[in-house]
């Protein structure tokens, strides 16, 4: 006997489990090339080639890379699948606009001398940080939400981001970062 509405079947509930749940079996490329578009993708490159010339270990590059696309797919499918109630949709929006400001922030710290302010990307990339946390909040488990906190903490080193804006080292690969982040800015996709 097939179960009626309400009767304690949830298909949505269970296709959606069954997306997040065969999200985790696929690999970063895979991923990256079904959900993510090729300027994104080359940010996630470039920002991956800078972790790894960065990192002590290119596992420790490759770990963060994959935190990251899982994180940004599974917060898709969560969109898409209409999960967020209105509040959480408000937080989503000024994410949105957060993000799009820390965007803005690297590119304008990276292409204009003398402007860089660790302290305020410092701060400002945190409020993203905080704002995601509180999306996820009761959609991912625990160990999404510390990988959210790892993805955040890495981007966020003091350390790292005064080799980014001061040393030149990563020149070539910031040259692309933010001519892709220009062009994410322009057709609003960012």
């Amino acid at each position: 006997m097939a179960s009626e509405p309400g009767a304690g079947f949830d298909s949505k509930g269970i296709g959606l489990r069954a997306q997040k749940k065969l999200l985790g079996k696929m690999s970063s490329k895979k991923i990256a090339k079904v959900f993510i578009d090729d300027t994104t993708a080359r940010v996630l490159d470039n920002a991956f080639r800078i972790l790894k010339e960065y990192l002590p270990a290119k596992k420790d590059a490759d770990k963060i890379l994959k935190y990251l696309i899982k994180t940004v797919v599974k917060i898709g499918i969560l969109y898409r699948n209409d999960q967020f109630n209105a509040e959480e949709l408000k937080l989503a929006e000024l994410f949105k606009q957060k993000f799009r400001s820390v965007a803005m922030t690297l590119v304008s710290f990276y292409t204009v001398d003398f402007t860089y302010d660790k302290q305020f990307l410092r701060h400002t990339t945190e409020e993203c940080h905080t704002l995601l946390q509180q999306l996820i909040k009761r959609h991912l488990t625990d160990k999404s939400k510390s990988r959210v906190d790892i993805i955040f903490d890495t981007f966020n080193d003091p350390a790292l981001m005064d080799a980014i804006f001061t040393s030149g080292k990563f020149k070539e690969f910031m040259d692309k970062i933010t001519t892709d982040l220009n062009t994410l800015m322009d057709e609003g996709s960012l």
